[in-house]
């Protein structure tokens, strides 16, 4: 027997692989799926299942091509309704493996669909469980994300199933049962994930907050304490993985066609696309073309894409690294913007060789921003972290806009009016600024290194509180 976790940082998501005597499993994969049938032909084995612990919010999962591929059946748990052909598990039913198997247990709560999955070994042991998003290392699955698909359904209600879920379902397995969670710290899935990637179920018995004895309303109250919105490609991706979508070799397809400056420049003007530099955030300040947004490809990448550009069906334009240009068609795959139309052949030096305009960002090192701050105390320092993050600490005086809620709060930051702008470290600031700069604005000017370098430095007034829990 193999188990392999296969976790991908960029979303905090661990998919995995399982074999036994040449036939496999693989459980919550993501849309790429060539590598789960490399391994499998690596094993000289076939895939026979793909295992979904409920319909994914925060990626779309590859369970159709790679059904599609590889002949396998797709298995939901109880209560799943796709909008394509599948195994429909009910609560306790056994699938065979090669020498293991594999139990379907029913854990509503999460969604109503969610389910966990219990391997049993060869010996008959009970040895690991695939929780999902039911259960994570230090948290639970957030209760909140299925009343935005099904309007009947409230965080309370789903939180109280969940409850009945770990207490009857999860709780009574033995101690020494490993627990692989789908997802880890990072995810917006949660929203007090471990860094660890795995545990023994008896340790988190004994450590997660979720497991501890309480009434059932204390749980809910609990549960549901500090949760933040979700972000808003949520719900598009679990339409995407309830009802189908495009193969992710038309996706790569489409992205993947290189266009000269002069195609650029026209197909960005008669689609109205978006364009988006994945080039590091030091490397667009210099230059980059005039409206073009920049997120990082080697930061928090889809993540911050689904945050921050709210129709996932916006056509974009690529300008990458050379080399990176399926990477990052694929990562937004991932999250379901598939409207990719291409890319800028020859990158930002193509553009410039073009004698096309170029814009440019100014960007200070933190010693600069002090010589500058002595110069004028009054000078507008712009932190654009979450709301916990400046309530930990902060430069006195300091604004906080978290790039989170840019969308809402876009009428606090004043066009005519220069703002220092920073954030931890340097990738969320410049993302902050290409979006105002596209909109018009100016006057903004990044802090290089962020908050970690402001505080290095030694020469700026900091002050700490303590995090109001709403705010975690």
């Amino acid at each position: 027997m193999k188990i392999e976790q296969i976790y991908t940082g960029c979303l905090a998501q661990g998919a995995y692989y399982i074999e036994s005597k040449g036939e496999a499993v693989v459980i919550d994969p993501l849309r790429e799926v060539q590598p789960y049938i490399n391994r499998a032909e690596k094993d000289q084995a076939k895939i026979t299942y793909i295992l979904e612990t409920h319909f994914h919010a925060d990626f779309v999962s590859g369970h159709l091509d790679l059904a599609k591929k590889t002949g396998a059946t797709i298995v939901y748990g109880p209560t799943a309704q796709p909008g394509f052909e599948a195994h429909v598990a009910s609560d306790g039913e056994k699938l065979q493996v090669g020498d293991i198997s594999i139990t379907v247990i029913h854990t509503p709560g999460h969604t109503m669909e969610s389910s966990c999955f219990l391997l049993t070994d060869e010996q008959g042991k009970a040895h690991a469980l695939f929780t999902g998003d039911t259960l994570f290392i230090g948290d639970v699955g957030r209760p909140d994300l299925a009343q935005k698909v099904i309007a009947e359904l409230t965080q309370e209600k789903l939180a109280s199933h969940l409850y009945d879920s770990l207490r009857d379902k999860i709780m009574p397995l033995s101690d020494d049962i490993i627990v692989y969670p789908a997802h880890g710290a990072g995810s917006a899935c949660g929203k007090n994930m471990s860094a660890e990637t795995s545990d023994t179920l008896g340790n988190q018995k004994r450590t997660n907050y979720a497991l501890q004895p309480m009434e059932r309303q204390e749980f809910i109250d609990q549960v549901l304490d500090g949760l933040m919105p979700p972000p808003t490609y949520f719900p598009e991706n679990v339409l995407m993985n309830i009802k189908g979508y495009e193969s992710i070799d038309q996706v790569l397809l489409q992205g993947m066609q290189p266009l000269t400056p002069e195609e650029f420049e026209a197909t960005a003007n008669d689609i109205d696309a978006l364009i988006l530099d994945t080039r590091d955030p030091q490397e667009f300040a210099k230059g980059f073309v005039p409206n073009a947004i920049n997120i990082g490809i080697d930061g928090s990448f889809a993540p911050w894409v689904g945050a921050l550009i709210p129709d996932i069906k916006q056509p974009i334009l690529l300008i990458t690294e050379d080399g990176r240009e399926e990477e990052v068609v694929t990562r937004l795959a991932r999250v379901g913007y598939d409207q990719s139309m291409g890319y800028l052949k020859g990158g930002f030096e193509a553009w410039q060789q073009a004698g096309k305009e170029v814009d440019q960002i100014e960007s200070i090192s933190v010693g600069e921003l002090a010589t500058r701050l002595t110069a004028d105390p009054n000078l507008s320092i712009l932190d654009v972290r979450k709301r916990s993050e400046h309530y930990a600490e902060h430069v006195i005086a300091a604004e906080n806009i978290p790039l989170d809620y840019i969308n809402e709060r876009l009428a606090e930051v004043d066009k005519d009016k220069t703002y220092y702008v920073h954030c931890a470290g340097g990738y969320r600031s410049m993302i902050f600024i290409s979006i105002l700069r596209a909109r018009g604005y100016r006057n903004l000017i990044d802090v290089q290194g962020g908050f970690k370098a402001i505080k290095a430095a030694g020469k700026f007034q900091v002050s700490d509180y303590v995090c109001p829990s709403t705010l975690l």
